[in-house]
């Protein structure tokens, strides 16, 4: 009996040991990525908060410079050019995308999948492109300066041409928003409202716009936070019109006042916290359109009414392309306006010429970087949130933390991590000026989107999966990837192509981080715009739309193959 026992007994022990063992890996997960949102997020932030109480010896000055800040008339001034900015630049975007999304999701206009992608094309292009445009288009030596006059305006710097760069840049987020807004419906309210022969105006106005509201409001304070915080497009067609993250720049790079740049990040972090909390507290109150006896609307054609959305649409769509053709026609211009001959000079020898030749590579190295590193870590860290047990006093702050990034410009970010790693007391000032703060600081900056995103393919996924395979004695790590990762599959690879689209075309947080050895493209596009090389400023940012656009179809075509080969179980078995 006792040798029929020992085996018996030492089973259980192996399987205690197995279960501890798993427990043990998920709260050191945990633990792990509490550890460094902390580390990489949390404390260079509070670096910002202690710096802005001392003076430049680093002595403790109280609110010495608050009170020297708001006493300058510049602060004033950049405020109401900021805030002036960021609202006319939402008052221009919002209806526009809604319109837009409007023709996409309640007409029956043609080619929306065309009209849907070609709205995107933003997004891979870093803002500063949209700048360069319109230089080439209404600038001084501009091919379309004469109808500047047309509406009024003498000249395209300043605030004018910050609005229209920025409404290219924040176009394509309103988009989606809206158009996931008005997607569901509930039929049976516009049949009930054509049985009592209400106009479409009414039906417009009372059903449409009000369900719409959320999603409006929304996007409305996503585009105003992005103008708020938005630092390359002032910097190039801003001219003399100051704002508060071009404020920051010239404290810290140009005068190195530490302290009055984590002054002026506080007061630009004010709007930027201010906006996010208005649209959680919206998306919180947001109820379901659609229920379990809702009909899904189905738009009907209307002839009037799609043909005049079909030109909006086309018209939109024609100046989209018309800002990246531009920028990309004036990089194969020798010397405009005084040489049109076409050259590839800008390309073959412009970046050689200003000393960034490598500037081209470094992104696509960090872009390939964070790409990698970001979907795994961003999907790991998700997975050990969502369906791991333990450590239940960690997740509230980690999912807070998670968040925060949402909240936080990316100058303001870049400010803490100056602040934090170039401390030569730290032991992770090794970072400082390599490529690694680089990719640390993006993976960062663009975490919150990523983290969102993963989460809510995980909650897709019922919590049976881990259940079972824990009464099963199957170890986690074996269900993670054979059941996990495969279901998950297209999240991981949009995360993949968020991050790598985004280092490809950031500044805000990089600008502060950056050495010689490891300049960025769209940092050398700011280089070359000082230098008054605006040819071989629009080629690097042609070539980062075409890097972005080529990684984004090869994406998506891998992502194609591998849903064929991994996700069968998606498709409904033939009977």
């Amino acid at each position: 009996m006792n040798a029929i026992a020992a085996p018996a007994a030492g089973a259980r022990s192996t399987s205690r040991w197995a279960l501890a063992s798993e427990s043990l890996a998920a709260r050191g997960g945990l633990v792990l990525l509490a550890c460094a949102l902390f580390v990489f997020l949390t404390v260079p932030l509070a670096m910002i908060l202690v710096r802005s109480v001392e003076g430049r010896a680093g002595e403790f000055v109280g609110l010495a410079n608050f009170m020297q800040y708001v006493q300058s008339p510049s602060l004033a001034q950049s405020t109401r050019n900021t805030l002036t900015f960021a609202a006319l630049t939402t008052l221009t975007t919002v209806p526009l995308a809604f319109l837009f999304a409007y023709a996409i999701q309640r007409s029956c206009i043609p080619a929306k999948g065309v009209w849907r992608n070609l709205a995107m094309i933003p997004i891979l292009a870093p803002s500063l492109l949209a700048a360069i445009s319109f230089i080439y288009l209404f600038g001084n030596q501009g091919a379309f300066k004469f109808m500047l006059g047309w509406v009024g305006l003498t000249s395209i710097y300043g605030m004018p041409g910050m609005v229209m760069a920025m409404t290219f840049a924040s176009f394509p987020h309103a988009v989606m928003i809206l158009m996931a807004a008005l997607a569901l419906s509930d039929a049976r309210l516009y049949e009930a409202a054509d049985s009592m022969g209400t106009s479409d105006r009414r039906k417009f106005m009372t059903i449409t716009l009000p369900g719409a509201k959320y999603g409006l409001i929304s996007a409305s304070m996503v585009v105003f936070t992005m103008a708020v915080s938005e630092f390359g497009v002032p910097k190039v067609i801003g001219g003399n019109t100051s704002v508060l993250a071009v404020d920051i720049y010239k404290q810290v790079i140009g005068q190195q006042n530490f302290s009055m740049g984590a002054v002026v990040a506080l007061a630009l972090l004010i709007p930027a916290v201010v906006a996010f909390v208005i649209d959680h507290l919206v998306q919180r109150k947001q109820q379901a359109l659609l229920t379990a006896r809702s009909v899904p609307y189905q738009p009907r054609p209307a002839r009037l009414r799609d043909r005049l959305l079909l030109v909006f649409v086309i018209v939109i769509a024609a100046l989209l392309l018309l800002v990246v053709g531009m920028a990309a026609l004036g990089s194969l211009i020798r010397v405009w306006p005084y040489n049109m001959s076409l050259t590839l000079n800008h390309y073959i020898y412009g970046f050689e010429e200003y000393g960034i030749e490598h500037a081209y590579r470094n992104s696509l190295v960090m872009a390939t970087w964070c790409a990698v590193l970001g979907a795994t870590l961003t999907f790991a860290g998700a997975y050990w949130l969502e369906k791991t047990r333990g450590a239940d006093l960690l997740r509230p702050a980690i999912r807070l933390q998670a968040l925060l990034p949402m909240a936080v410009p990316g100058l303001v970010l870049g400010i803490g991590y100056i602040l934090f790693f170039n401390l030569p007391t730290n032991p992770l000032n090794f970072l400082y000026g390599t490529m690694a703060i680089l990719v640390i600081s993006t993976l960062v900056h663009f975490y919150s989107s990523s983290h969102l995103t993963a989460v809510t393919a995980l909650k897709q996924i019922d919590g049976e999966f881990e259940a079972v395979s824990a009464s099963l004695k199957v170890p986690f790590y074996k269900t993670f990837w054979r059941v996990t990762v495969p279901v998950c599959l297209p999240s991981i690879l949009d995360i993949g192509r968020y991050y790598f689209v985004n280092a490809m075309t950031t500044i805000s947080a990089v600008v502060f981080l950056y050495s010689p050895q490891t300049t960025l493209a769209a940092i050398s596009i700011l280089h070359l715009d000082e230098a008054g090389a605006l040819g071989s400023a629009a080629a690097m940012a042609t070539l980062i739309v075409l890097t972005s656009a080529v990684v984004t179809a090869i994406l998506f075509t891998l992502e194609g193959w591998l849903l064929r080969r991994t996700q069968k179980w998606r498709n409904t078995a033939k009977t």
